[in-house]
């Protein structure tokens, strides 16, 4: 090729028609992908009796169960419900389901990543998009840490809000990402499902507490230590010593545990918008019938909303 053929050639039309063949290809990749999923689908369909079996047992699992369902402070009131662990697991039993989180839109301030959840089997999708600010807040500034601003938390303390690191950026999108996604994943499976296992998870976690109370006791404490919370905290928030917990106690502490491990709550939000702990077994014999409840249908044919398990998120 001469000079002047050279000279002719536009190095911004050979960049953009890479990326034009770059992006096509990408695009047929994920389509192919997402049809063999459907085929799979279609050829090794979903059995609900097996689905239902498998996420019962492992509802059995002692370890699950204390994290299968999670309470966090709203309004002044406890919300409790199925925890992200929970979704995962039922997710993983029903089979035939996808999931994607891709980022949609990035700048320097924010990433938007787009969570979707599809039946592969009726294409029932849900989908929903979290933004992601690339900042996050510190009570104290490091040696040379710049702040972007300054706000005033609930607590009337002052924190500074810094720019994430890469590490930080990546633990806030997981947290935010698994809460969309366990949202999203209860609305796919089914909620006589979810209310049964609920029933399970707190079964199997009232038969642990009885076989051998100290033992229960002794492993929520291990627990709540291994995210900062003291034996004196749990001490001060029960209003006695952790080694007189009622069984209604246990299981009010494991939904907290189940929160804070999640990233729905923390500690001091628990502490100062909750309710006080349970003092007696009315508590957890209230939580059973309340799961246990089914939806009874008023003359209109309308759910009784008072039965009606409260989804995650959802003011009471």
């Amino acid at each position: 090729m001469n000079d002047s053929a050279l000279a002719t050639i536009n190095p911004s039309a050979i960049a953009r028609t890479s990326h034009e063949t770059t992006t096509a290809h990408s695009a047929a990749l994920a389509k192919a992908e997402v049809e063999a999923r459907f085929a799979v689908a279609v050829h090794r369909p979903r059995d609900m009796d097996l689905a239902r079996v498998a996420l019962l047992q492992d509802c059995k699992r002692p370890h699950f169960a204390a994290v299968a369902r999670y309470s966090k402070p709203v309004g002044g009131k406890p919300i409790e419900g199925p925890s992200i662990r929970f979704a995962e697991a039922a997710l993983r039993a029903l089979g035939n389901v996808e999931v994607s989180s891709p980022v949609v839109y990035e700048d320097d301030e924010k990433r938007i990543v787009r969570v979707t959840v599809c039946d592969l089997e009726s294409n029932l999708t849900h989908r929903t998009d979290i933004t992601i600010a690339k900042t996050v807040e510190r009570r104290k500034l490091g040696n040379g840490q710049k702040p972007i601003s300054t706000r005033q938390n609930t607590y009337g303390e002052t924190v500074y809000i810094v720019a994430a690191t890469d590490d930080e950026l990546a633990v806030k999108q997981a947290a935010l990402v698994s809460k969309a996604l366990r949202t999203l994943a209860l609305r796919i499976v089914p909620g006589d499902l979810v209310d049964e296992a609920m029933d399970v998870v707190l079964e199997t976690q009232r038969k642990g507490d009885t076989a051998d109370p100290e033992a229960a006791r002794k492993k929520l404490v291990d627990a709540f230590v291994g995210i900062g919370v003291s034996p004196a905290s749990l001490k001060e928030y029960l209003g006695h010593e952790v080694s007189a917990c009622a069984p209604a106690e246990l299981v009010h502490l494991r939904a907290i545990y189940a929160a804070i491990k999640d990233g729905e709550t923390t500690w001091k939000d628990t502490i100062a918008k909750g309710e006080d702990a349970p003092k007696s077994t009315a508590k957890v014999t209230a939580v059973h019938e309340h799961l246990k409840a089914k939806r009874v249908p008023d003359p209109h044919g309308d759910p009784d909303p008072s039965v009606r398990t409260r989804e995650p998120g959802e003011e009471g």
